[in-house]
């Protein structure tokens, strides 16, 4: 075991909870980093690790194989060293002796672990039938389900956020009929603002997809199908399948009692540890991003929050740098690409300099004097250019001369 604050013991015993991007990340950087001691990965699933962003999309259209959506397969993980566990749940964690006790009963001793296990989908009227999205089980049983209702089958997505979005758009591509219903009065605008809220939830009713807004669905019945949808504002729905996308919670019960500070996640340092010897990556982590605490839910952000926590690992707590990343994230629908570069807030001020808000457009939001983040639909290399001016800080004028089609 390494001493307080040193950098990682090669030879020392690694445990990763969590067979996800994040976890993966982290033991593959390890590994590249030299590590060479003994290295678990513990995983709930019993699948392989699996990319997320195809099970909204290819999987659930049947275009992919669940089986196309690996990470890795068995053999690289044998000859990077990797001893992966899957098919089992942590149970607990003693953060200060670095102890794993997984649902079996079996115990894992450590001298470094690494948390990542991600998060769980709120659930909503559950004993009603209703679906959610988040692992391939949950893609191929919703698609199941999708198929045996027939051409004519009647989809009511809960919640316009992005994978209940793209859920919609991929369902509403197979031909059936598609009601996305929304609490908020403009989708997305906590994450995006209203001004992008309203561009993308235009979307779909650009592509036949009713988009109801500012109401929320009261009671369900007939949970075998068909449903009865009572909404709060006094209408019904009919439908074959629901899915609800309200979000997510940290998948943290099995650390109550560990030692760890949880809020709202894994509470972390600017560096990624929760306390000596044990570092939190992906959906789970919780940490000071430019002095704000902050827990992101991307597919990027878990990847390079992965393989961050696993370098501050290797350097040591007292060395290891601050975690300071450009925030990126995307959203395909209706084929059209969504991203976002930065982190906005409410209140920003946002500024199309290219294209137009009822088409394809990139967007730059302004805090202060200063760019806080840049918005596209399908100009991913405009959006991808201004990356390093939010990395370095730059101005919004400056990025607004950066970002101005020449001509």
């Amino acid at each position: 075991m390494s001493e307080e604050g040193e950098p990682l013991d090669l030879d020392a015993t690694v445990v990763v909870i969590g067979a996800s991007l994040a976890g993966l990340r982290a033991a593959e950087t390890l590994r590249r980093g030299g590590h060479r001691g003994p290295l678990a990965l513990i995983g709930a699933e019993s699948h392989l690790p699996y990319d997320r962003p195809p099970l909204s999309k290819q999987v659930l259209a049947g275009s992919w194989e669940p089986e196309k959506a690996r990470l890795i397969e068995a053999d690289a993980l044998e000859t990077l060293g990797i001893d992966a566990r899957l098919g089992h749940r942590a149970g607990a964690l003693d953060a200060g002796a670095r102890r794993v006790t997984l649902d079996d009963g079996s115990t894992l001793e450590a001298d470094a672990v690494v948390v990542a296990s991600g998060a769980v989908p709120r659930r909503l009227f559950a004993d009603e039938g209703v679906r959610v999205l988040r692992t391939v089980d949950d893609s191929e049983a919703l698609r199941a389900a999708l198929v045996a209702a027939g051409e004519r089958c009647r989809l009511v997505v809960i919640g316009a956020g992005f994978i209940g979005s793209e859920v919609a758009a991929t369902v509403s591509s197979m031909g059936a009929s598609v009601t996305v219903i929304e609490t908020l009065p403009v989708p997305l605008a906590p994450a995006l603002g209203e001004t992008l809220g309203a561009a993308l939830g235009a979307l779909h009713g650009r592509h036949g997809v009713s988009l109801r807004t500012g109401i929320s669905v009261d009671s369900i019945t007939g949970p075998a199908g068909p449903h009865r949808l009572a909404l709060t504002d006094g209408s019904t729905l009919e439908a074959d399948v629901v899915v609800a996308g309200i979000g997510v919670v940290p998948e943290v019960s099995w650390l109550e009692g560990s030692g760890l500070t949880l809020e709202n996640g894994v509470v972390c340092d600017e560096a990624l540890f929760a306390a000596d010897g044990v570092v939190a990556a992906g959906d789970v982590a919780r940490w000071p991003f430019r002095g704000e605490p902050t827990r992101i839910e991307h597919w990027q952000m878990a990847a390079d929050m992965g393989a961050a926590a696993a370098a501050a690992l290797l350097a040591g707590r007292r060395a290891a740098p601050p975690f300071v990343p450009v925030p990126y994230f995307w959203s395909d629908q209706y084929g059209e690409k969504i991203q976002m570069l930065g982190r906005p807030r409410p209140g920003d001020e946002v500024v199309v300099v290219d294209g137009d808000l009822d088409g394809r457009f990139l967007a730059l939001y302004r805090r202060g004097a200063s760019l806080s983040a840049v918005a596209a639909l399908t100009r991913p290399r405009q959006l991808m250019a201004l990356r390093p001016l939010l990395q370095r800080g730059a101005s919004f004028d400056e990025a607004l001369a950066a970002a101005r089609p020449s001509g």
